[in-house]
């Protein structure tokens, strides 16, 4: 399991959300977004061919939509982990990246909750370490919102950055996201009592996340209503479906 700085106050916390699934196609994720656009420019996919993505680790590659410099809306690949705060990098040789992101008051995430810093990031499914009573140390417990992992989006950041993320490929400029988190719905409080991430299920809310402004788009930021999400599997770090 890899270990990496969360935001939650700036704290280490490696329980949280750090594996998710991506299943759907891009046309689903265009015809999904269509809802979205309403006349407002039109879904420039530049990611190519999209593999199914079964288990995206922190520092993978995985999809988000964003605002184009054109005034539309990109659809293109990111690396999972934000900038880390300085503080944190004292010492070290290599930035891993900020894969949730709880503290938005802090300076730090503060210059990146404008729009054209603000990004949807598809997923069919999350997974949060087990921390029931009796669980296997680090069994991952996979959420979505039904069986048939319906597409859905988390509330993202983006920003695109020169650091070093691994020592053998040195200092590189690329584009780098991370997404929001909130206290746990119903759901997810038995399994993870400290946080979920914040999940968008509807086209007013994919829109208003990503045009709105910043308070206004940032009371978005609270637990999915309880009922929504269900546990679809246990104990797997891919999931297929």
């Amino acid at each position: 399991m890899f270990r990496v700085i969360v935001a939650t106050g700036f704290q280490k916390a490696p329980r949280m959300c750090n594996l998710y699934s991506q299943t759907k196609s891009q046309d689903a994720m265009r015809h999904l977004f269509d809802d979205v656009l309403d006349g407002d420019g039109i879904l420039v996919d530049d990611i190519g061919n999209l593999p199914s993505l079964t288990g995206i680790w922190p520092d993978y590659p995985a999809p988000i939509i964003r605002h184009g410099q054109d005034n539309g809306w990109h659809l293109q690949m990111a690396r999972w982990g934000m900038p880390t705060p300085q503080k944190f990098l004292e010492g070290k040789r290599t930035d891993k990246g900020v894969t949730n992101i709880r503290n938005v008051a802090s300076p730090h995430w503060r210059r990146w909750l404008g729009v054209e810093h603000r990004c949807l990031v598809p997923f069919t499914s999350f997974s949060e370490i087990d921390g029931r009573s009796g669980a296997p140390r680090n069994s991952p417990v996979r959420f979505a919102l039904g069986e048939d992992r319906p597409l859905a989006f988390f509330a993202g950041l983006r920003t695109q950055w020169t650091s070093v993320r691994k020592l053998k490929e040195g200092e590189i400029t690329t584009e780098l996201f991370g997404f929001l988190t909130c206290p746990p719905n119903a759901e997810v409080q038995p399994v993870h009592p400290k946080a979920m991430p914040v999940i968008l299920t509807q086209p007013q809310e994919w829109r208003r996340w990503l045009t709105a402004p910043t308070e206004d788009a940032l009371e978005l930021q609270r637990p999915l209503p309880g009922g929504m999400l269900q546990i679809v599997a246990e104990g797997v770090r891919e999931d297929a479906a």
